[in-house]
């Protein structure tokens, strides 16, 4: 008998080109994404008397731009109207579509501090001690994990291309607004308080609308899948940072109405999400522990791996 194809999580599911006000002055808009485990980014349009901010706007692809055009275009915003580009943290499928808006409206580009491009070796400027404690290693160096780095077959890598010449198909982004934790700016007739949410990169920024209840929450809390952990963080523990960034938003749950993730649908529960969450990966550490017993022996990444990410 064939076993029944699984069914897709929110954050699988294929963008389309329904738009949907999710609040005053807020529309979520989906752009095609479709890469491992993911279908689509939610770009979400704040708008008001000075025009719109687009928050993540996709991929840096054809296909990408076309629907960002036409998602403005549905929602009756030309894309000159376009006066910010917020980014929640340095994936390209989140600031992709970052330069030519830039080139095509000369918006701000809005990020929080630690916020670079993998492949770009400067610091970003004025760092404080603290920022310095976690700011991400260089990704040629070896994983933090001990051991040779990875090597994926390039007919298997889907971003083969991007890994050895990143700077050749993405533009360097430089912000033209670096947020620090707990500063406050106005879109969609809104004031919004930066959060820094370090674990999925350690330049995630997460903005909160205090008095609307309103949190745009990233890839930090999805409503259905993890977002994995970043292994290029300096931190010696960078699981223990996710959590603390988790308990952070958590903190926020009574006060906080709707959920507007990256990749998924909105949600109300942020709370509950964020113990989900947390438990998961509680629960696969201990898989891990197991599988160590099991073997009784040392294992590589790779091996444990394939225990981990099993199907059961």
């Amino acid at each position: 008998m064939t076993e029944a194809p699984r069914p897709l999580k929110q954050e699988q599911e294929q963008a389309t080109d329904i738009v949907t006000q999710v609040a005053p002055g807020i529309f979520r808009t989906q752009l095609p994404a479709n890469i491992t485990g993911l279908g689509h980014v939610n770009m979400y349009v704040l708008e008001d008397e000075r025009g719109v901010a687009v928050v993540d706007p996709g991929l840096p692809t054809k296909e990408s731009w076309q629907a960002i055009q036409q998602r403005l275009k549905q929602i009756g915003v030309p894309l000159k109207r376009v006066h910010s580009v917020i980014i929640t943290h340095s994936h390209p499928d989140h600031f992709g579509g970052a330069a030519r808006i830039r080139d095509e409206t000369q918006a701000d580009i809005i990020t929080h501090r630690l916020f670079r491009m993998w492949w770009d070796p400067s610091e970003p400027p004025d760092l404080e001690p603290e920022e310095l404690a976690i700011i991400m290693r260089n990704p040629t160096e070896k994983p933090p994990w001990g051991g040779e780095p990875m090597v994926i077959p390039w007919k298997k890598s889907r971003f083969s291309r991007a890994q050895k010449n990143p700077e050749r198909m993405f533009s360097t982004l430089t912000p033209t607004v670096r947020l620090r934790e707990a500063e406050r700016m106005t879109f969609a007739r809104r004031e919004w308080v930066a959060l820094h949410t370090p674990g999925h990169t350690e330049d995630h920024l997460c903005l909160f609308d205090p008095e609307g209840g309103v949190l745009l929450s990233g890839d930090h809390v999805l409503p259905q899948i993890t977002p994995h952990i970043s292994g290029l963080s300096a931190n010696d523990d960078p699981l223990a940072l996710f959590f603390g960034s988790l308990d952070k938003v958590g903190a926020l749950g009574p006060q906080v109405n709707l959920v507007l993730p990256a990749h998924g649908h909105p949600f109300h529960n942020l709370s509950e999400r964020t113990e989900e969450i947390k438990q998961h990966h509680l629960e696969r550490l201990q898989r891990l522990r197991d599988t160590s017993a099991t073997l009784g022996r040392p294992a590589s990444v790779m091996e444990m791996s394939t225990h981990l990410f099993s199907v059961r």
